[in-house]
């Protein structure tokens, strides 16, 4: 029996995919890694997009019985439309995750969260023994911060006090995230708010002196996780 079809079926990716080249080759690497039985962590963005389609591939020749723990309602959603089954960290570990980055240094150290998934993505990475970040090489820079700020998310009551509280880390700039599509600023998954703020130097006890701050429900600093990066470069 064919299933009915769903408004999820008529979804498109958002945006124009920028390298989309380059990100194949990558996604095609990660689809390969896929064993039977594998619970696999999903990171957002476009590549991670990528690398869904060509799961979805094998699991349809090859009948592979997989599940997936999404970071983001539109990676959910993803899956929803690409007969991926779903799972959550109540019900199971992850085996491997992969998932995307704004900007990798030559330490791996990293910039996430453009999409506002930061938190999920970060709690997802910590639960996983193995993570693959797949980047194109515009991803990677020789100064973290260089190209884009860090997202940081903030309980909307605590927006006043959090971003006093940050300004004693001497930022150069903080804006307040808005929303392109809708009024105002833009909602979090989790219903939170977020500030982007740049700064000159990130060193590495960054993450850990704004995760610090009442009302920061996380930040998009990733330092010192153990995680492998795969390029078109390397593979």
């Amino acid at each position: 029996m064919n299933r009915e079809k769903t408004i999820i079926d008529s979804l498109e990716w958002g945006k124009a995919i920028s390298n989309k080249e380059e990100k194949l080759k990558v996604a095609v690497k990660i689809a390969s890694m896929v064993k039977d039985g594998d619970i696999i962590g999903v990171g957002s963005g476009s590549t991670a997009y990528l690398a869904l389609q060509k799961i979805a591939e094998r699991i349809r020749i090859e009948q592979l019985h997989i599940r997936a723990i999404p970071t983001s309602q539109e990676i959910k959603m993803a899956c929803a439309q690409l007969g991926v089954p779903l799972t959550s960290l109540l019900e199971h570990k992850p085996d491997w995750t992969f998932d995307g980055a704004d900007e990798i240094d030559s330490n791996h150290n990293m910039i996430k969260g453009r999409g506002g998934a930061m938190f999920k993505e970060k709690l997802l990475i910590s639960s996983s023994p193995r993570t693959y970040i797949i980047a194109d090489p515009s991803k990677m820079v020789s100064k973290l911060g260089s190209r884009f700020p860090v997202p940081v998310e903030i309980y909307p009551d605590a927006l006043t006090h959090a971003a006093q509280a940050l300004e004693s880390l001497t930022p150069k700039e903080m804006k307040l995230r808005m929303a392109q599509g809708k009024d105002g600023p833009i909602i979090t998954e989790n219903g939170n708010l977020i500030l982007d703020v740049w700064f000159d130097n990130i060193p590495d006890n960054l993450e850990n002196s704004i995760k610090s701050i009442t009302g920061v429900i996380e930040s998009g600093l990733f330092m010192h996780y153990e995680v492998q990066i795969l390029s078109s470069e390397n593979l």
